[in-house]
């Protein structure tokens, strides 16, 4: 049964009219929506994934292991998604030595972490804001400054019409609510998330996604925002402890189809649709990141036997390989920062790893030269571009 989603507000930009869309309050209604059938399924896959996803980031020695990395790639693909051609490598690379061939796309991507890092920070302190607009704008802040669209009022709800696709309203794709309608938009999301309404957090999760995307409340960066609230969310509501899972990769395997589920809810209210595309997603995503994980945990296995079987083996050595997984890239001065040690000692700890084959020189120059754990990298950064070899 279809059901209507919002109405349309008519109005003049630039001269034209334009019909803006202004979805209705969370949560779905007439027909509610419910989860069960095929849709219950779908979300029990789901949630099994994301245990899975918990489990697998609780096995290893230091949980930071993984979320270094598993929190970058997420913000590289989803700046991706958005048109950037930064790497995983660039990234990690340019938080070593502050260089890059790509600054800009670099930039953008290293914001994104900034501002999901500062966002769990604030929703993990007692006198910290609670997810709301504050707290939204807060991190587009963070997101667009400094940054391609920081001139388009990073941190401010929009003050004009906006819309997607097309080259004016006249001829978008969708037009959000006008901007008069935003802010009341915004606080009638913010007041459900923080209802006690019974649909599994999962999905309300994919709700308040789709329903922030439709606001779209700031003249750039709603996509990489709207997926942030989402790694927000799961951790919030307790769905992991940690933002292990990057979704992004399952929006960009599917990205026709997910501007097709978008449009199908704010045209027929297909919530039901976008809710199996969003699930699927998110179960593809944790499948991913289980793999990845396992894998990860093996390499490092298998690695640190080469490093401690090695002649040249240290303590400093074991001490450094120890290191690798939440620093991929080192250079001289960065081990002996890690490390504590003289220049002498952290070179010494840093060619017994080379000669044990787990650290490569990428650079080919004699001085400021740059080390990489290729292996952890090649693993780490499957989907997110081509590595630089």
């Amino acid at each position: 049964m279809a059901r209507t989603t919002g109405t349309y507000r008519t109005g003049k930009v630039a001269g034209e009219e334009v019909r803006a869309f202004l979805p209705y309050p969370l949560p779905p209604k007439r027909p509610v929506l419910r989860i069960e059938g095929k849709l219950a399924e779908v979300h029990a896959d789901a949630v099994a994934a994301i245990t899975r996803l918990e489990v697998a980031g609780s096995m290893v020695p230091s949980p930071d292991w993984f979320l270094y990395g598993f929190v970058r790639k997420e913000a590289v693909i989803s700046s991706q998604i958005e048109g950037t051609q930064a790497t995983l490598e660039d990234i990690v690379t340019y938080e070593v030595t502050k260089k890059s061939e790509r600054p800009a796309d670099v930039e953008e991507v290293c914001n994104y972490v900034d501002a999901l890092t500062s966002g769990r920070r604030e929703l993990s302190s007692p006198k910290g804001l609670p997810l709301c607009t504050r707290l939204l704008c807060a991190l587009h802040k963070i997101l667009m400054t400094g940054v391609r669209g920081s001139e388009k009022q990073p941190g401010i709800i929009r003050k004009s019409q906006n819309w997607i696709g097309g080259s004016r309203p006249g001829n978008a794709r969708f037009v959000p609510p006008p901007h008069t309608e935003v802010a009341e938009a915004l606080a009638a999301l913010e007041k459900w998330i923080h209802s006690d309404d019974p649909l599994p957090p999962l999905v309300r999760a994919g709700l308040a996604h789709v329903q922030f995307e439709t606001i779209h409340p700031f003249l750039d960066g709603n996509g990489r925002i709207g997926r942030l609230l989402v790694s927000l969310l799961v951790e919030h509501w307790n769905l992991l402890s940690s933002p292990l899972l990057y979704l992004s990769l399952g929006f960009k395997r599917q990205q026709q189809e997910y501007y097709r589920r978008l449009d199908a809810v704010r045209s027929m209210g297909d919530w039901e649709g976008w809710t199996a595309y969003f699930l699927d997603c998110v179960r593809e995503s944790a499948d991913d990141g289980v793999t990845t994980a396992q894998r990860l945990f093996a390499l490092v296995g298998t690695d640190r036997r080469k490093v401690f079987d090695h002649r040249t083996a240290t303590l400093t050595s074991a001490r450094l390989f120890e290191l690798l997984p939440e620093h991929p890239i080192l250079t001289l001065a960065k081990t002996m920062e890690l490390l504590g040690a003289t220049k002498p000692t952290a070179g010494k700890a840093m060619e017994t790893l080379r000669h044990a084959s787990i650290l490569e020189e990428i650079t080919g120059k004699k001085r400021d030269r740059i080390y990489a754990y290729r292996a952890y990298l090649d693993v780490l950064a499957e989907d997110t571009g081509t590595v630089p070899g």
